[in-house]
């Protein structure tokens, strides 16, 4: 389970976040995330993934909520295809280069991909609460993306698709498990094996999406499930959501102990709290 970390380092510049095809708004406690590379769809790179880890790393402290999002009309079209070529994407490392006739050491590759997957892995920190917001095509990567984040809030124009086994490849961007969690292994084989179009209204029945809603609503809905979690106490949505989190592979009696600790936590700061402001 990802962990609740305290910002370290610098926050990615403008420029940086430019390179990656991002952009980053925080105001007060909340941090909005956008993919921005229209001109490729939103198509994403490595570049890409570990500036949305360095994001993660230098969040401020006071930050919640993270909604992460797409430029115009369109949430993302997955893994930019440059980075499967010889020549990769510019100012980046291809993916397959070397791998042909055996000068590239897999494990230096299986390395890179865990740095692509922090990208991914700190959405999932229970000291954040995280929503997708989605409108159109999210694919593979996008798909996955959108998987990692607590919410997903689509557009009824919404699509999600896992185009990694079309492609001659596996999902490699933390989305087999939660998908797996979500719809169940035998309907997950399905999508991932056709590589079909989910609709919004699907997904919604799925439990792929929290909420759908027309697309020019998708703001306003965001808005409204933002400002509910603010509304909630920090501390008890954290270990809430840090709960959570567990259950599905806590036993019942792993995950009943683990709420009576959270609950004697949570009564120890309340009482603490009660106790300095009586005296």
């Amino acid at each position: 389970m990802a962990q609740a970390s305290n910002a370290s380092g610098t926050p990615p510049t403008d420029e940086a976040l430019g390179r990656a095809g991002l952009r980053l708004a925080v105001e007060g406690q909340v941090a909005r995330i956008t993919i921005s590379r229209p001109e490729r769809r939103n198509a994403m790179t490595g570049r890409t993934w570990t500036t949305l880890a360095e994001i993660g790393r230098t969040l401020p402290a006071d930050v919640r909520v993270v909604v992460v999002s797409g430029e115009g009309d369109i949430f993302s079209a997955g893994i930019d295809l440059n980075m499967f070529t010889p020549e990769g994407v510019d100012g980046e490392r291809s993916i397959v280069a070397g791998l042909a006739d055996g000068s590239a050491d897999p494990a230096d590759l299986e390395g890179y991909i865990a740095e692509l997957q922090q990208g991914f892995l700190w959405l999932r920190r229970p000291d954040l609460v995280t929503i997708a917001a989605v409108r159109g095509h999210a694919i593979g990567a996008g798909f996955q993306l959108a998987l990692s984040c607590d919410l997903r809030i689509l557009a009824d124009d919404a699509k999600f698709c896992m185009k990694e086994p079309a492609l001659g490849l596996v999902p490699d961007l933390t989305g087999t498990k939660p998908l797996v969690d979500i719809v169940g292994v035998h309907r997950a084989v399905e999508i991932c094996l056709t590589a079909r179009r989910v609709g919004a209204e699907e997904a919604r029945d799925l439990g792929l999406a929290e909420l759908v809603v027309p697309a020019d609503e998708l703001p306003g809905a965001v808005d409204d499930a933002v400002a509910a979690v603010l509304a909630t106490d920090r501390d008890a949505a954290t270990a809430t959501k840090a709960l959570l989190r567990q259950a599905p592979d806590n036993t019942l009696e792993e995950q009943v102990a683990a709420e009576r600790r959270a609950q004697v936590g949570r009564l120890t700061a309340l009482a603490a709290g009660m106790a300095a402001g009586q005296g």
